[in-house]
């Protein structure tokens, strides 16, 4: 199963081996580019980070490196049981299930971003990552911080104890210090631009719902586990529609992999393509006995085919 990580993982360099060692990555890359009408594998390769982090840069950047890896390894692996993506990631993940092109969905992603960011810009929020507390106390917290013109809430359901919250900056902050009275380990504030995946982000969902329209979405080859309500979809108006939802919704992601599991039966193999390996990290520890790996460098996709597999 392909796993498709999000926004976060972008670093400046990433995707510049694959492109110099593997000719599809270097096509793929090459795509996006003229798609988008700007250089990104350049801001990708060399950077400078502080524009690369931006939102509208960061997600196609991210897209485009899963695909790359994705172009690469693609008929070397058996068709898979579903694919899966965080948030952004899974815009990839209808990527490899030939749902969407790259090029194609490289500009979906960046419109997405340009009004996350204008959302954020126009009602400013943030969030925050809560450690070591069951995502249920978490949700009671954001309810009890949760007033009348400030909301915060569950926005990444990422593992058992680890869950991310967005709203409102007070809001936020009295939730964060709620779970720390309830037990959470710690609580880290994240760099972002917007309160992604709360209700701030409606008038983003409003517009972008266009785009995802106009977008040439074809039904998947094989079922892409949505955000949303973490249930496999193949059908492309349901796709657009669980995509506009995902930008209020939280990223059920423990019960993404949990379905991802019960799918794939007692074979339950991951591939991370992309950036770093956070999503391996937390398969491993969502589905017992999973097999992961991760291909975001040109080493470790060399060692992967290498290996035959």
């Amino acid at each position: 199963m392909w796993l498709c990580p999000g926004q976060g993982a972008q670093k400046v360099g990433m995707g510049k081996d694959l492109a110099e060692r593997f000719p599809a990555a270097r096509e793929t890359f090459q795509a996006i580019d003229d798609a988008l009408g700007t250089a990104l594998s350049t801001l990708m390769f060399a950077g400078p980070e502080d524009e690369l982090t931006l939102t509208h840069n960061a997600q196609p950047a991210i897209l485009a490196h899963s695909a790359a890896v994705f172009a690469v390894v693609r008929d070397k692996v058996a068709t898979p049981v579903a694919a899966a993506g965080h948030s952004l990631g899974e815009y990839s993940a209808y990527v490899t299930a030939g749902a969407l092109p790259a090029a194609d969905a490289a500009k979906l992603v960046r419109r997405r971003g340009e009004l996350m960011h204008k959302a954020g810009t126009e009602r400013p929020g943030t969030m925050a990552a809560i450690l070591g507390l069951a995502t249920a106390q978490v949700a009671v917290a954001c309810h009890e911080a949760s007033s009348a013109g400030h909301v915060v809430v569950p926005a990444n359901l990422n593992a058992p104890d680890q869950t991310v919250i967005s709203g409102d900056p007070e809001a936020v902050r009295k939730a964060g210090e709620l779970c720390k009275t309830k037990g959470a380990k710690r609580v880290v504030a994240l760099k972002v631009s917007g309160a992604f995946h709360s209700p701030l982000m409606q008038p983003a969902a409003n517009t972008f719902r266009v785009a995802l329209e106009r977008a040439p979405f074809v039904d998947a080859a094989y079922p892409v586990i949505a955000n949303a309500t973490a249930e496999g979809v193949k059908d492309a108006t349901r796709a657009r529609r669980l995509l506009a939802d995902q930008l209020t919704a939280p990223v059920r992601w423990v019960e993404c992999m949990q379905h991802a599991a019960t799918l794939a039966g007692d074979l339950a193999r991951f591939i991370e393509i992309g950036p770093g390996n956070v999503l391996a990290a937390l398969a491993k520890r969502i589905v017992g006995g999973a097999t992961v790996v991760s291909l975001g460098s040109a080493d470790e996709v060399s060692r992967f085919l290498d290996a035959g597999q």
